[in-house]
């Protein structure tokens, strides 16, 4: 079996956008899984990709205020297929990011969070993959905004980012 997911962060709907782009709609209908890893800032995002996701595994983010903290966690777990998976918003400093989370989430083989708006994919001493998917909508210092398409299947993770245009 083969399960594939969207990966998102750092949306900002409304202040950095109006509502999510024409492409992330198109792939949250394409996935089996949608993944946000926080700074939502509106319900109204939440709302729509809860109605339109076949699952949804959210967090919040440091932007977000009590309404959205009160629907969601601050760290997701999860198992899809064979990969234990947890979703957080930040992480801190990239310098030993990698190690920091090794301690921080044992047996765990996926890591996914946002917060920085920069694109990351590694792996950890341990062997967890780490990704964060940037933002779809606020690209910051990055030349484009993007979002990450991850494909389980087994143990095995496959991630691509999508640059948005």
């Amino acid at each position: 079996m083969t399960t594939r997911l969207l990966v998102i962060a750092d949306t900002h709907v409304p202040a950095r956008a109006k509502r999510l782009p024409d492409a992330v709609l198109r792939a949250v209908d394409d996935v089996d899984v949608v993944v946000h890893a926080g700074d939502w800032i509106d319900l109204a995002t939440l709302d729509l990709l809860e109605s339109r996701a076949r699952m949804l595994v959210g967090v919040f983010g440091n932007n977000d205020g009590p309404a959205l903290r009160e629907r969601l966690p601050e760290i997701a777990r999860l198992r899809i297929e064979e990969v234990e998976m947890a979703v957080v918003h930040e992480t801190g400093p990239k310098q030993r990011r990698e190690e920091r989370m090794d301690e921080a989430f044992p047996g765990i083989d996926l890591l996914v969070f946002g917060h920085s708006h920069i694109p990351w994919d590694t792996v950890a001493p341990s062997g967890m993959r780490l990704l964060n998917p940037g933002s779809p909508t606020d690209r910051r210092r990055q030349p484009v905004c993007t979002m990450m398409s991850v494909t389980i299947d087994g143990r095995h993770i496959d991630a691509a980012l999508v640059p948005l245009a």
